[in-house]
């Protein structure tokens, strides 16, 4: 009876032990799978930190749709705007940074906030993570149409025998019409009065009513206005001439600037969140670029897609910003 005792004992002792060991076992195996693994489990929230409507709301309307397509998961679109961009990148900044808060980006407020606004309240190259470039947009020097000027060559006689003559109007101070066109008409040794309006809308009736010159701005809002002649095109900024407008030069074609630019758009997440997630959205992002749908309709709006490997992805942002930040910084450009 005593051996029958100990025997029991035995098991009973064996199966607390196994037990406790599976106990254990479960609680390492629950440690070891981070929330990561099972991304998304729920929806995500694309910030766009510019006004419905426009092309980096449209864009980013487009990227959450492919988004939530692949991922399988529900994609908000949140327009967080005011202060220009800060609001809305701040926020993001700030977020979780679990991949459920992400945000369209771009030279807007990647690197021009940083070349015009002296305490910014994020880094953007330490705040923020990129997931994935997408397109980039060329810019076009437009003239009124009765502009006795048909080329980038004329034109810039045309101004030189009126300094302070002429006038370019842009979106408003501290955008990329404004920034671009002062370096731009600066580096031919033009004196233009600036006149900023509230958005391009305006600008553009006020260069085709001929109370506005030239105005220097993105290929998706220009080119329908070049198409039907209602503006000219005098030179474009991109390497090589586009195939939406291939009568229109680039500027280095032209002989007398180099100028050469692209805005640009980006997928971004907090800074620290999990590999594990940043490369999961890196591969959807690829993916995304390689859509005929989605290719077809940036190359409709006049951008191409911009393919960038996640290894160079950092670099990309960085060279960028040390390029306009020393150009804007050059010609004493101030967003006030």
């Amino acid at each position: 009876m005593r051996a029958v005792k100990i025997n029991f004992s035995i098991f009973k002792i064996q199966c607390i032990s196994l037990f406790f060991l599976g106990t254990f076992c479960g609680s390492l195996t629950a440690q070891n799978q981070h929330p990561s693994s099972e991304y998304p489990a729920r929806p995500i929230k694309i910030v766009i930190p510019q006004a419905a409507g426009g092309g980096t709301d449209l864009l980013g309307r487009k990227v959450a749709q492919k988004l939530a397509e692949l991922l399988k998961q529900p994609t908000i679109v949140e327009n967080k705007t005011g202060a220009g961009s800060l609001i809305g990148t701040e926020y993001v900044a700030n977020s979780q940074p679990d991949g459920y808060t992400l945000m369209v980006g771009g030279l807007f407020n990647m690197v021009m906030n940083k070349a015009l606004i002296k305490d910014l309240n994020y880094d953007p190259e330490k705040s923020f993570i990129p997931l994935g470039y997408v397109s980039a947009y060329s810019f076009i020097l437009l003239a009124k149409p009765d502009m006795p000027a048909n080329s980038l060559a004329e034109f810039v006689k045309y101004a030189k025998e009126r300094p302070n003559g002429l006038n370019f109007s842009s979106a408003g101070i501290g955008t990329l019409q404004h920034v671009w066109g002062t370096i731009l008409f600066n580096g031919m040794g033009l004196n233009l009065i600036h006149v900023p309006f509230k958005g391009a809308a305006q600008g553009y009736q006020e260069m085709l009513g001929g109370r506005i010159d030239v105005m220097f701005d993105n290929m998706s809002a220009s080119k329908q206005y070049v198409q039907s002649n209602k503006l000219k095109g005098l030179a474009i900024s991109s390497i090589e001439r586009s195939s939406l407008l291939p009568q229109v030069p680039t500027f280095t074609e032209t002989g007398i600037t180099k100028f050469t630019g692209e805005s640009w758009f980006a997928l971004f997440t907090p800074n620290n969140t999990p590999v594990q997630i940043v490369n999961k959205l890196r591969h959807i992002l690829e993916l995304i670029n390689k859509d005929p749908e989605f290719i077809a309709q940036v190359e409709k709006d006049g951008g191409r897609i911009l393919n960038i490997p996640a290894q160079d992805q950092q670099q990309f942002l960085k060279d960028e910003i040390n390029k306009w930040v020393g150009l804007v910084h050059k010609n004493n450009i101030k967003a006030e």
